[in-house]
């Protein structure tokens, strides 16, 4: 802790107190702010992690028919089915805000539930995988989204944790001892101020009766 570079005055004092209110307040905004922001971050990572685990169980299977397929029909002939194949609805994204951070929430609409390939293009196998592909879009959509919030939340906590820490290890400890010691200073100067006028008025008496 260290003195705040002021004069030693009693408005300067009263200006402390008042700043030292401000800062007390503040600190008491950000650390809702920052508890806030933590909450948000671990529900977003929360359900991050699901949304993972969701598109890896229709990506796992629709890898493991894509290989069936190429190993039936070849992989030129799946390129050429799939340049012909129906193209779904693309992302959507949306975004709220908390706390003055933006963050986005993306989705995409359900798959068709048509076959895209006619018969003999490709195997089963391949209209498997284009399925599971297809539904793992909504949940990969929604991590991409989840994953954007978190970094843009951890970033605004940073932020916070830093301006909470100026607030309690910086200004505000320093603001007290200061206030204290403009305190100490000026009350000692009042004491010495009434001491000398006493001396004063004790002495103009003594002249008195001597007159």
């Amino acid at each position: 802790m260290a003195l705040l570079d002021v004069p030693a005055t009693k408005s300067s004092l009263l200006a402390l107190r008042r700043q030292l209110v401000f800062a007390e307040e503040g600190y008491a905004l950000l650390d809702q702010k920052r508890e806030l922001l933590l909450l948000e971050l671990a529900a977003r990572r929360a359900r991050a992690t699901a949304a993972r685990a969701e598109a890896e169980a229709f990506l796992a299977p629709a890898r493991a028919a894509l290989r069936e397929a190429t190993l039936a029909s070849g992989g030129e002939e799946l390129d050429r089915a799939a340049l012909g194949a129906p193209r779904g609805g693309g992302p959507e994204l949306k975004e709220k805000r908390l706390m003055g951070v933006r963050l986005p929430e993306c989705s995409v609409p359900a798959p068709a539930g048509a076959a895209a390939f006619g018969p003999g293009e490709v195997t089963a196998a391949g209209e498997e995988a284009r399925r599971g592909f297809l539904r793992a879009l909504g949940p990969l959509a929604a991590l991409a989204g989840l994953e954007t919030s978190e970094a843009r939340l951890a970033r605004e906590l940073k932020k916070t944790q830093r301006r909470c820490n100026a607030l309690s290890k910086k200004m505000i400890p320093d603001t007290r001892e200061t206030i204290t010691f403009l305190g100490g200073a000026l009350e000692e100067r009042e004491r010495e101020a009434f001491v000398i006028l006493r001396m004063i008025r004790d002495r103009l008496r003594v002249e008195e009766a001597a007159g």
